[in-house]
């Protein structure tokens, strides 16, 4: 195994004696246990795109507050599944399907068009131009303002989709998707999470379609694989400690090398990333 590739192993958590009840298991009372330490905390929020990881991130929140409930007899307790459109978007219906499946208790809607259209005004006011990149960032950034502004009314938690195979590539906008209070499925390669899904019995269009971000205007629905130049299958034999392509592992390296500032809270003056 490359030098590189054990200690990123080591950084991400993830393993190769992979067991999906039992991660599954693991993954619900990790959020359990967040909502018993944190006591003021009655809800847990996530916005639900109709992919992979918030399709299995909302069904392990749901599970958790369903067995909250019972244990505590506190029915106060809930899950609240966001959509966050961008005017219509194409998977509305898979977001649905997604919301479907995990009988999230209480479904909002946030429309972050108005938003985001309003902060690109006012900084191109300036004689700016917002780049269609940028402004895809704006809207993750925009989907978090939504949400930690409904966490705040609910006393929730907001719920993270970032797993391995996204944290090794920082395929996550910063301050973004990349900005939550908990991560359930941190440790999880892509088809680790599949595999979860299957288990949790998900509708299989669910978990088979195209991962993509979804961002920008200009390149609807693009590839994460296009975006990153390799594939989840190169990236999760990489992080289960398999041997892959040269040129497959130098890219997940140099992905990983270049957002390390994304996996690190802000940098002081005692960190060594200036230096």
């Amino acid at each position: 195994m490359r030098a590189k590739q054990a200690e990123i192993i080591k950084a991400l958590g993830v393993s190769a004696d992979f067991d999906a009840e039992t991660e599954i298991r693991k993954s619900i009372d990790f959020l359990k246990a967040y909502l018993k330490k944190n006591t003021f905390l009655k809800a847990l929020v996530l916005g639900i795109s109709g992919g992979q990881d918030s399709t299995l991130a909302g069904k392990l929140s749901q599970l958790a507050i369903n067995e909250m409930r019972a244990e505590t007899g506190d029915n106060t307790y809930q899950f609240v599944a966001v959509r966050l459109p961008y005017g219509e978007q194409a998977d509305e219906s898979d977001a649905m399907d997604a919301i479907a499946f995990m009988q999230a208790d209480k479904v909002l809607r946030v429309n972050v068009q108005t938003a985001v259209d309003a902060g690109v005004a006012a900084v191109e006011a300036n004689g700016l131009t917002v780049s269609d990149f940028n402004k895809g960032n704006i809207k993750a950034r925009e989907r978090m303002v939504a949400q930690y502004t409904i966490a705040g009314e609910l006393h929730a938690a907001v719920v993270g989709t970032d797993h391995a195979a996204e944290a090794v590539t920082g395929f996550y906008t910063k301050y973004g998707d990349g900005g939550t209070d908990i991560d359930p499925l941190y440790r999880l390669d892509k088809r680790q999470g599949k595999a979860m899904l299957k288990v949790l019995q998900a509708p299989e269009h669910l978990y088979l379609k195209v991962p993509t971000a979804d961002l920008e205007d200009n390149r609807p629905a693009l590839p994460d694989e296009v975006a990153l130049g390799v594939t989840y299958d190169d990236i999760d034999n990489y992080l289960e400690g398999q041997t892959i392509s040269e040129s497959s592992a130098s890219k997940i390296e140099d992905w990983y090398n270049k957002t390390m500032h994304k996996r690190h809270m802000p940098i002081t003056i005692f960190d060594n990333f200036w230096r």
